[in-house]
């Protein structure tokens, strides 16, 4: 199976109002594993930046003058992800950009060109009800390092997005993983082969009340048990 995580950053928050993609990022993973392979490109949006967006990503106008518009790129961009399972984070911000992009530049939909576009913001909600579910927070929950992660970037987030994705759908059945497929940022600082990185759940007080009471239970009714 192939599957395609993928970021953009872009000019501000709507399309509609002329807003672009700047960047985009996209790191393969076949039957859970994540490759070398990946599509990361700039783009240069002709229009300004907004203040806000230029505050999460510090991509520039002067530093995007010299690279491609989109048009440039659409081909290798939907060669890159064709007939994949395409995956990201709040995924309906990032399809409805690139399905501005497309039209732009007379291209279908972004859904034509690969076989499933899934949000991994929705699994973590109905994994973690809740909870935070930001990138960040994710990366917190799944011990997975984001130390380099002082601003937004669209091939960072895919690569950490793809380590994130690969933790919250591991069956429990998969005690062991080659670590190739959960070690591609390079935070597993020892040499063996197999790397676990399974979350810890505590108890919670209620629980630790019930399991006190059992053994409480168990105590009266059989004075011989050794623990």
């Amino acid at each position: 199976m192939r599957q395609i995580i993928f970021d953009t950053e872009t000019t501000g928050i709507d399309p509609v109002k002329g807003h672009r993609v700047i960047e985009i990022g996209c790191v393969e993973v076949i039957d859970r594993t994540i490759t070398d392979n990946y599509f990361h490109v700039y783009i240069n949006p002709d229009r300004d930046i907004d203040p806000g967006a230029l505050s999460v990503h510090g991509l520039t106008v002067d530093f995007l003058s010299d690279k491609p518009r989109f048009k440039s790129v659409v081909n290798d961009f939907i060669e890159f992800i064709k007939d994949a399972e395409l995956i990201a984070h709040n995924a309906s911000f990032d399809v409805k950009f690139i399905n501005n992009e497309l039209s732009m530049v007379g291209f279908e939909s972004l859904i034509s060109y690969c076989s499933k576009i899934i949000d991994s913001l929705d699994h973590a909600r109905k994994l973690r009800p809740g909870k935070r579910n930001s990138l960040d927070a994710l990366c917190d929950f799944y011990n997975i390092s984001n130390k380099d992660r002082v601003l937004h970037g669209a091939l960072l987030d895919a690569k950490l997005l793809a380590n994130v994705w690969l933790s919250m759908t591991r069956g429990q059945d998969e005690l062991i993983i080659n670590n190739k497929s959960n070690m591609y940022l390079g935070n597993n600082k020892h040499n063996n082969d197999f790397y676990i990185n399974l979350p810890v759940l505590k108890a919670t007080i209620k629980e630790q009340k019930e399991h006190d009471k059992y053994i409480e239970e168990l105590r009266k009714n059989n004075k011989n048990i050794i623990w």
